[in-house]
């Protein structure tokens, strides 16, 4: 069956449960994390090197600094503009244009769900 458009993007920006959008922060890894976990993709968190692939900022690599859930956006150290005033501002990027290059802490939880 196929859902129409907005229903979607309802579902999306509106009836999303704060749990369930732990689905929508997962990355696409490096080739040399795929061979290691054989995983394609994992959620992204902080602390996690990761690279711009999509956007203004493409090509750019940094740490994460912020993980929004509610928002569906990572904040990279590095991916920032300059505001008419002169201050520096984070520009929020969807985890799906960024690739993850090394995890920052792999505590057990994290273990659990790379081995599953």
């Amino acid at each position: 069956m196929v859902m129409q458009p907005r229903k979607q993007r309802r579902w999306l920006y509106r009836t999303s449960k704060l749990h369930e959008k732990h689905r929508l922060l997962h990355a696409t890894l490096s080739e040399d994390l795929r061979k290691k976990y054989g995983k394609r993709s994992a959620r992204v968190r902080k602390g996690d090197k990761v690279r711009v692939m999509r956007g203004e900022f493409a090509g750019h690599e940094g740490k994460v600094l912020e993980v929004d859930m509610k928002n569906c956006r990572i904040t990279i150290e590095g991916v920032t503009t300059t505001k008419v005033n002169g201050t520096e501002v984070a520009v929020p990027v969807h985890p799906s244009n960024v690739m993850i290059l090394s995890f920052g802490e792999v505590d057990d939880v994290r273990k659990k769900t790379l081995e599953r």
